[in-house]
């Protein structure tokens, strides 16, 4: 074998790296738009999610499809009630669907953006982190015959306290679940202000980790109160894990569209319109509609839709969902594990 010199192999590494600086570039001139979206995504129609890639060596067409359900509330419980949803999926597609279990919701969306996670359930502030920096394609919400199942952010208290409204809370320990979660942070941020109380001015946010988490700590008495996604209480409380009359609501919001299901963006085309088909086909047993108060079916939804009012509540709460917020919610995250040990 010819051996090269040290300048004929420095030379040839030059001529790789301007190679791979220029096809970069390259690509990057080709994105007409992005938005929101991380560097390495293109959103050239414009409908605000990642644009699957243009050049089909990139698509993906795995045998095992990996689902993956972000921790809501109790992550096993969760996982029971959407496995007949699963074990569909996988009939339908004529492929393995495998769980890959997450311990936070950051672990989720990092997992969907490095191609650990094909296709999974997301809270409704994750699913727009997934969306901008992680390739995230949201396309179905649970529903019935009238549309979406929507939900409510409801600031509980327990029901032996004094507290009667937001002001009350002036001071006390209130417990908010994540910094990217829209109930339990975002949306808090930029309603209640209106109603007489400023997170982190009128009180110091204490973040639980989850909403099973604020909600027990609010029964429990170590929280004073908790600005929670309505349906988690509703499943807590049919699992006989809390009692509704052991709390009282005393603000309630508007509706938002609930967590739902997303997929990557670089599935291959055919594959992606198969899950979505199966999706769209798949009615709910009995198990998951008293699960999902009522729901019984999957409801096709778009990301630049149904997401509009909470990318509203959050730039009106001054948050975003972009790669630094993203990174801070991963540390964050990563903290609250070591202490865990």
């Amino acid at each position: 074998m010819r051996r090269l010199s040290v300048h004929a192999l420095l030379g040839a590494v030059c001529l790789s790296v301007f190679g791979l600086l220029a096809g970069a570039a390259q690509a990057q001139d080709a994105c007409k738009s992005r938005g929101d979206l991380d560097a390495q995504y293109c959103d050239d129609n414009g409908d605000l999610v990642a644009d699957t890639p243009k050049d089909p060596k990139r698509w993906k067409d795995p045998e095992t499809l990996y689902f993956s359900n972000s921790p809501l509330d109790d992550p096993g419980e969760f996982q029971k009630l959407t496995k007949p949803f699963a074990d569909y999926l996988g009939t339908c597609t004529a492929k393995k669907v495998r769980y890959y279990d997450v311990v936070s919701s950051a672990a989720a969306i990092e997992a969907l953006r490095s191609g650990r996670m094909h296709i999974g359930t997301l809270s409704t502030g994750d699913t727009a982190f997934a969306v901008n920096v992680a390739g995230g394609v949201p396309f179905a919400i649970r529903g019935d015959a009238r549309g979406i199942q929507g939900y409510q952010l409801w600031m509980i208290v327990k029901a032996s306290s004094p507290f009667k409204t937001l002001a009350d809370l002036k001071g006390k320990k209130v417990a908010h679940t994540t910094p990217s979660s829209n109930s339990g942070n975002m949306a808090p941020r930029a309603l209640f202000p209106a109603d007489g109380l400023t997170p982190d001015k009128d009180y110091k946010v204490l973040y639980s980790g989850k909403h099973d988490n604020s909600i027990l700590g609010v029964a429990s008495g170590d929280y004073d109160a908790a600005p929670i996604a309505h349906d988690i209480l509703v499943r807590l409380a049919e699992r006989g894990v809390v009692k509704m009359n052991d709390f009282r609501i005393i603000w309630k919001s508007p509706f938002f569209p609930p967590g739902g299901l997303t997929m990557a963006h670089d599935l291959a085309p055919a594959l992606q319109q198969k899950i979505r088909d199966c999706t769209t086909q798949f009615k709910y047993p009995a198990e998951m509609v008293k699960g999902f108060q009522g729901a019984d079916r999957w409801v096709p939804v778009t990301y630049k839709e149904q997401w509009d009012i909470v990318r509203r509540v959050a730039a009106d709460s001054g948050e975003s969902f972009d790669r630094k917020a993203f990174d801070k919610e991963k540390q964050r995250a990563a903290e609250a594990a070591k202490k865990k040990k």
